[in-house]
């Protein structure tokens, strides 16, 4: 059972509120069961422990109440905050240890549990290894404390940190030199797809993307309604017509996705940076989907794809039409409303039920067709049609 905290804005409360729910939906995509929320009003996070010392106490006193054994920080902590909060939170003579998660080894986690691929699976363990290094006293801490060690600083503890410090930077090189080999292998099979139109689907997490690639391509690509359902790229090749073009669905992205799990991912993300097209899922029918569409706007900057050419694709229209029974919301307007922030392509749509798949489908068409004719500019321009009949793995 985990306690979730997080540093708050009490002006903004719905906004804290909103990012404890996804953080409690990280916990239980991690198989975590949350039990409790602590929110600390700061404007900056302590030095020393993050929340401040009588925060600490407090949460201390709920642990112990509520024999949680796990607590979950939605930011980033140092190595020094892990270490003091270990130190408060723990107790000498406690026969386990009160596990500490922040918000980057959380995901890193969840990542190496959903990885099927060789290369998705060399990618976290660099990310997760990489992380991990200036951190690990505070797993040495749980280790000694398992074992019945003293408790002190130095003797063995300390001479078997540095062993594993050092077996993690090799472990470290190796998994580099793994991943340059894979990029290499996966540079030369995207040379071969120079000739055909590529598209990619990006999203925030749990958007439907998945639902949408199975939609689109009749594959049976994993969809669930859990954060990172997919980690690895899945690529199909898709005909409209005669006009063939390939479709990515790629991890999703979230606020404050790790850095090192960023960098790792670089060959992976070539797949949105290389594609001649984006189809950006939205989930409409959060109520912060346009923090959403900020959060992954921002990340195709990072990752040097802004200047690709964007379809949204407001996804979830069905739940969204729900929501408003009683005050209708009008489609046509909402789609000028983001027209006018930008994205010129824009349709509304439901991968679960198929609501207006034909309106993406037609729209998609024409867009790969304008690809198409740019790669074979002689090729004829009649007798295209947008129906789909072929699709095959790539």
């Amino acid at each position: 059972m985990a306690v979730l905290v997080t540093l708050g804005d009490s002006r903004q409360p719905e906004i804290t509120t909103e990012h404890l729910d996804e953080l409690a939906f990280l916990a239980e995509t991690a198989g975590i069961e949350t039990v409790g929320r602590l929110v600390q009003s700061l404007n900056a996070p302590d030095p020393r422990t993050f929340i401040g010392k009588g925060k600490v106490e407090e949460l201390k006193i709920f642990v112990e109440a509520n024999h949680v054994n796990t607590v979950i920080f939605d930011d980033d902590l140092s190595p020094s905050q892990l270490r003091n909060l270990e130190m408060a939170l723990n107790t000498k003579d406690a026969e386990t240890g009160i596990k500490i998660y922040d918000r980057s080894l959380l995901i890193l986690d969840i990542f190496l549990k959903r990885a099927q691929t060789a290369q998705a699976r060399t990618q976290v363990e660099l990310a997760r290894n990489q992380y991990l290094l200036p951190r690990l006293t505070r797993l040495w801490t749980h280790l000694e404390r398992q074992r019945g060690g003293t408790g002190t600083r130095g003797g063995a503890g300390e001479r078997e940190i540095e062993t594993d410090r050092r077996n993690i930077r090799y472990r470290i090189t190796l998994l580099k030199d793994e991943l340059e080999k894979i990029d290499r292998q996966r540079k030369t099979q995207r040379k071969s797809r120079n000739n055909i139109v590529r598209v990619a689907l990006v999203g925030y997490t749990n958007a439907g993307k998945s639902t949408l690639m199975n939609k689109l391509s009749g594959s049976g690509v994993l969809a669930e309604n859990k954060l990172f359902a997919t980690v690895d790229a899945t690529v199909r090749k898709i005909t409209f017509g005669n006009i063939p073009f390939l479709l990515s669905d790629t991890v999703g992205f979230i606020r404050k996705l790790p850095h090192h799990l960023i960098e790792s991912f670089k060959s992976t993300l070539d797949e949105v940076r290389e594609a001649d097209i984006l189809l950006h899922v939205v989930d409409v029918s959060h109520p912060f989907h346009h923090n959403h569409i900020e959060v992954v706007s921002q990340t195709l900057t990072e990752i040097g794809a802004s200047d690709i050419p964007v379809v949204l694709v407001l996804n979830k229209a069905d739940l969204l039409l729900k929501q408003h029974t009683e005050d209708p919301v009008d489609l046509e307007s909402m789609k000028k409303i983001y027209n006018d922030h930008g994205f010129t392509q824009v349709t509304f749509v439901s991968a679960e039920t198929g609501l207006n798949m034909l309106e993406l489908k037609q729209l998609l068409f024409e867009e790969v067709k304008k690809k198409h004719l740019l790669i074979f500019p002689n090729f004829l321009k009649d007798g295209y049609s947008f129906a789909p009949f072929k699709t095959e793995e790539v």
